[in-house]
């Protein structure tokens, strides 16, 4: 019997990983103050985003909570916390989803910035780290949300919200 020398040759290739941001930015005819409290107050947000539990504490944890979407192994609830709080200025949260709490799909974080301007204020929206296949995917119908729908509601609630204080 001979002796067979086997050769093994491992081939790696280094895969392309889908990645994908977010950044939309807005200029409204509104003072930074009214900007945060649309941002802010969880009743607010519940209009013009989802239904929350949501408290402008650092280290807060809270849910978005919409209806369930099993198709797209989504249970309705957005789990999040607080992760930077500085008042007129930036508030950013993580924004995970999933089947449930223990099976997150979607592992985000969104960042609203403020910056006051002559006549208002500019918002900037950063909806970062949508990883891999399905969240790239995911990320073009989160964008599509918060240009057509979100940016109109919110918008509507800071009229109204300029309107009560006249």
């Amino acid at each position: 019997m001979r002796n067979k020398k086997v050769t093994y040759i491992c081939v790696i290739k280094k895969l392309h990983v889908m990645k994908r941001d977010i950044v939309m930015k807005w200029f409204y005819p509104n003072s930074p103050e009214e900007v945060w409290e649309c941002l802010t107050d969880a009743d607010l947000m519940g209009q013009w985003l989802m239904k929350n539990d949501f408290k402008p504490v650092l280290g807060h944890k809270f849910q978005f909570r919409a209806k369930p979407k099993p198709a797209f192994k989504w249970d309705g609830i957005v789990y999040c916390e607080v992760t930077e709080l500085a008042p007129l200025k930036r508030l950013s949260f993580t924004w995970r989803g999933g089947p449930d709490n223990t099976a997150t799909t979607l592992d985000t974080v969104v960042t609203w910035t403020l910056q006051p301007k002559e006549n208002g204020t500019e918002l900037t929206l950063e909806h970062k780290g949508f990883t891999g296949t399905r969240s790239y995917l995911v990320s073009f119908m989160m964008e599509s949300g918060w240009k057509k729908h979100i940016a109109k509601r919110f918008a509507r609630e800071l009229e109204k919200i300029a309107h009560a204080k006249l």
